[in-house]
């Protein structure tokens, strides 16, 4: 998903672009209505995560003006007021959420999930969607190809577990130890990732 993250603290939102980022996001940041105008022109986000209270005016009338021009992009408001106007009101603009300060970064992602329920399988800041077959690592596309891609994913899905070395050879093309080693090494360099090899039973992902 492509977020674009609207808040005037850099502090804060430095923080939580580190965190999504890390969740598989892809994270624009804007600090002013005039920088997001600017990447909402250049881009089409999936969701955009508006505050309320900004140096120069507010989300509630920044959006708005995006709704005017028919910029539907689902939205999540972060905000600090708890005034049951700017509540109705950004609902109003068909806002899906709010997230009120102060908040924890885990809040934020399951709130994300809740609203975006996908097939998307994360490992740290790595993201894998089955769908498209696309890879991605702190939101950039890695492409590490097709026989190590489907070793890294059954590794995955039975991540803190051996995977043995009979069950791992149904991802290649053809099945040897050799084979299967240069598909992991792959793997690791690629992604930067640690795949352990439990002697006489396979290897193992480590679950974090």
């Amino acid at each position: 998903m492509k977020l674009l993250l609207l808040e005037d603290d850099q502090i804060l939102s430095e923080t939580l672009e580190d965190f999504l980022l890390r969740a598989g996001y892809e994270v624009d940041l804007a600090l002013s209505e005039e920088e997001a105008e600017e990447l909402t022109f250049a881009r089409k986000y999936d969701l955009y995560l508006f505050d309320i209270n900004l140096p120069t005016g507010n989300g509630l009338d920044f959006l708005r003006a995006l709704r005017h021009a028919e910029d539907e992009t689902p939205t999540i408001f972060i905000t600090a007021l708890t005034d049951m106007n700017s509540m109705a009101r950004g609902f109003e603009l068909d806002a899906i959420d709010y997230i009120k300060k102060p908040f924890e970064p885990e809040e934020l992602l399951i709130r994300l999930k809740a609203k975006f329920k996908d097939d998307l399988l994360y490992y740290d800041d790595i993201q894998y969607d089955p769908k498209n077959n696309i890879l991605r690592k702190a939101g950039e596309v890695v492409h590490i190809g097709k026989v190590p891609c489907r070793v890294f994913v059954t590794l995955l899905k039975h991540r803190g577990n051996v995977v043995t070395q009979e069950i791992l050879f149904e991802c290649l093309e053809h099945p040897s130890g050799n084979a299967l080693r240069v598909a992991i090494n792959k793997v690791k360099q690629k992604l930067d990732i640690e795949i352990t090899n439990i002697r006489g039973e396979g290897y193992m992902l480590e679950a974090v």
